[in-house]
């Protein structure tokens, strides 16, 4: 900006009608920073089935799962977080077009503070949902078709349980834990909560924290392997 401090925008859309739930302008792309707009996000439009995003913090980390701490947040609110593919902005190509359509209107040239930078943000953002047609949406704009999502905000997210059948150990503030007399490091991540383990072979275990399944723990290398490359 003019001031020559950087802006980090947290932008959220819906997909289906591409609705701009938040549009703010925010000091630093962290946790701290990111979690409040989401949670205000959240207790007025309600809970999606899932968010999407990039790899980069503070949505994903090179961790486990590639979960992040706001990723854990998602997670214990039944909310999937979904990542595309590193390199392949395609694969959330509408959000992405408004992007493109945000810097145009917003940023060039950038504003002279970050105050003066949500303003414009804000003003894009009522043109976006209730001026600008879409030609996807039959030349409607976004507030025409979007409706919010059923699925309240709770006032307390529930615990995370695990069937009867599962083995539960509850991570220690070093991100691992406890096993067979082993110390097995899981996910800093996930530091305070529980997660499930379920027997798949003599010596591997399915790794889960609540619905997602994080990894393969092999007793023989005295690790957790995660299913994918990260």
């Amino acid at each position: 900006m003019g001031d020559g401090r950087q802006c980090y925008p947290l932008t959220i859309t819906d997909n289906y009608s591409r609705y701009l739930l938040k549009c703010r302008g925010l000091r630093h792309p962290s946790y701290e920073d990111t979690q409040p707009h989401l949670e205000r996000a959240f207790r007025e439009y309600g809970l999606p089935l899932a968010v999407r995003s990039d790899n980069g913090a503070p949505f994903a980390s090179t961790g486990l799962g590639g979960l992040s701490r706001l990723g854990v947040w998602l997670v214990r609110l039944q909310v999937m977080p979904e990542r595309i593919m590193p390199s392949h902005p395609e694969q959330n190509g509408r959000h992405e077009r408004m992007h493109r359509t945000l810097k145009e209107a917003t940023c060039q040239p950038p504003r002279s503070s970050l105050a003066q930078q949500q303003k414009a943000f804000d003003r894009f953002q009522q043109e976006y949902n209730e001026k600008r047609p879409h030609e996807a949406l039959g030349m409607k704009p976004p507030a025409s078709v979007y409706h919010p999502s059923m699925r309240t905000y709770p006032s307390k997210p529930r615990p995370v349980e695990y069937d009867g059948w599962l083995k539960v150990r509850r991570v220690l503030p070093s991100g691992g834990i406890k096993w067979q007399n082993n110390y097995i490091y899981v996910s800093q991540a996930l530091a305070g909560e529980p997660v499930g383990l379920r027997q798949i072979a003599d010596t591997a275990w399915e790794v889960w924290f609540s619905f997602l399944l994080l990894g393969i723990l092999d007793e023989t290398k005295g690790k957790v392997l995660p299913m994918s490359p990260v």
